[in-house]
């Protein structure tokens, strides 16, 4: 493939970025009354209205341009058909496999994986439906109104985000909690009131071998234990999802609350797999089949809408034209919904484990920048924290804010205040205020200055009429495919995390180094050493 920057699309981008880049969004506004609708679209229950970003129509045609050029749709194609795109772990990527209805054809390795699929699921739902209604007891008979799901990475995140999103559908007499971290004070506080007895663990981890996962899952065991007594409890207290079967069992599980899933689907995309037994439990299978709905209509939009037209596309190529070209560092996720507090941390792992890559699929080191930072907080709330660099300070940062034009609350009144705030922020975001017009209101010649609001600052709107579960599908399969396309463009592995691995190697190395009696032969760095030596000297 020919080296990125080398490509016609590329130089011409680049060209053109020179041209435009001080052209103000006002002007662009101005010049072009139609602007607004000729750059909105609309797809898989989603609207995106991207017309306040630092582009005109010939930027918009040399992205789809450099698109084809990268080949992305070849690389879509080959991903839903299957093949092992996943080319350093020789692994096929098929978290759109997990939503696919059943009737469809999807072949990896000569096997077709969507009976699997829906068998592990039909078990979710059986498994889901005996606890909701009470038929699955603990051991002392007691049924079960408390699930603590313990996971890291995207078997934490993906279910805590999706049960915080859809609390408003879930059985409120039930309590869910979350443990991933590896500290101590996350078990404790996740179980602290919980009454054992009506307490079930469900610990996911593909491997059964996750460090922070096994080490709150042993800790669950032991307090699970040391209140009811006899280890055959285990069995009526836990579920797990993983593919490491054998290692459930011995630990205790019993095997027909054990569930599967596959290499194919990487952590951070395996919220619609069994991964997401606690979302089922929390909103029931119905709202879970929902979400599954809205992830494949995505999915099916992204496969088969035009370029011009592709939300997730889009997405991708507008995320590339500001980190390419501009030389933005980072995105803000900025969603107006209380639900979605969790969302913009999800999109981290999503974005930064996916394209946090310095390496191309040929092995060459790249000689352009990647993977930007994610970050935000729910608006109103960063309005009155973050918003302030984003209107005046000297960094770029575009913007993706989310709405939903029905409120999930009876406070509609409040909602209408809420989405004015969404379209006022994006507005002044992309106007500001000159100091002309601050001085037609009467501002006073020695504030001006301070008050000016230079505006040219990007944003993406994306609106849906409710905050549901297919939305919710909807909008995580959105992110999922604009992070595929800018992996597909940087000529990336989108799909593996090798630079996870290094830490955990070094952590297992160091944890018998600080509980031993006598001190160890220390053998890191000079710096690494003397923190060791201190700690293991205040712990003690």
């Amino acid at each position: 493939m020919t080296a990125l920057t080398a490509t016609p699309s590329w130089q011409a981008l680049a060209a053109h970025h020179a041209r435009i880049k001080d052209i103000h969004l006002r002007k662009l506004f101005a010049d072009d009354p139609g602007r607004a609708e000729r750059f909105s679209i609309e797809g898989g229950g989603l609207f995106l209205d991207y017309s306040k970003n630092r582009i005109t129509d010939e930027t918009v045609r040399l992205l789809l341009q450099l698109a084809e050029e990268r080949g992305v749709a070849k690389r879509r194609d080959a991903m839903f058909a299957g093949e092992k795109i996943n080319t350093t772990e020789r692994r096929a990527v098929l978290h759109v496999a997990l939503r696919a209805p059943r009737g469809t054809h999807i072949v990896v390795d000569g096997a077709d994986v969507v009976p699997e699929i829906h068998k592990v699921l039909q078990a979710m739902v059986d498994f889901a439906m005996r606890l909701r209604s009470g038929a699955f007891i603990g051991h002392t008979g007691r049924r079960i109104r408390n699930v603590v799901n313990i996971g890291i990475g995207g078997s934490y995140l993906g279910p805590e985000m999706a049960y915080r999103a859809l609390r408003p559908f879930s059985d409120r007499s039930m309590t869910f909690r979350f443990v991933s971290n590896v500290d101590g004070a996350d078990f404790s506080e996740a179980t602290w009131d919980l009454d054992a007895t009506e307490t079930l663990f469900i610990v996911s981890s593909k491997t059964f071998t996750t460090l922070e996962t096994m080490t709150n899952a042993a800790t669950a065991r032991a307090w699970l234990v040391q209140k009811l007594g006899p280890d055959a409890a285990v069995a009526k207290h836990f579920a797990a999802v993983s593919t490491n079967i054998p290692a459930a069992i011995t630990f205790g599980i019993d095997p027909a609350n054990i569930f599967g899933f596959w290499d194919w689907v990487g952590g951070r995309y395996s919220m619609d797999s069994a991964i997401g037994l606690s979302t089922m439990i929390a909103v029931g299978a119905d709202n879970f089949r929902d979400m599954l709905a809205g992830f494949h209509a995505m999915d099916e939009h992204f496969r088969t809408a035009p370029a011009a037209f592709n939300l997730p596309l889009l997405l991708g190529l507008l995320t590339i034209w500001y980190t390419n070209f501009f030389g933005t560092q980072t995105i803000g996720i900025l969603p107006y919904a209380a639900h979605l507090a969790r969302f913009p941390a999800y999109l981290q792992q999503l974005q930064m484990e996916s394209n946090g890559k310095h390496i191309d699929l040929d092995g060459c080191v790249l000689d352009y920048q990647s993977g930007p930072i994610v970050w935000g907080e729910p608006g109103t709330d960063g309005q009155h924290s973050f918003y302030q660099l984003l209107h005046q300070g000297t960094r770029l940062v575009p913007c993706d804010m989310i709405g939903f034009c029905r409120p999930l609350s009876q406070q509609v009144a409040q909602h209408d205040l809420l989405m004015a705030n969404l379209f006022a922020q994006a507005e002044a975001l992309a106007f500001g205020k000159t100091a002309d017009e601050l001085r037609v209101e009467g501002c006073s010649d020695h504030q001006t200055p301070f008050r000016v609001t230079e505006g040219n600052r990007p944003t993406n709107m994306i609106l849906a009429e409710a905050l549901n579960p297919a939305t919710l599908g909807s909008l995580v399969a959105l992110y999922e495919h604009s992070v595929f396309t800018q992996g597909a463009i940087w000529a990336i592995d989108s799909f593996d995390q090798w630079g996870v691995e290094l830490g955990k190697v070094l952590a297992n190395r160091i944890i018998p180094e600080l509980n031993r009696d006598a001190e160890p032969v220390l053998a890191h760095d000079a710096s690494t050493n003397a923190l060791i030596r201190r700690y293991r000297k205040q712990r003690a």
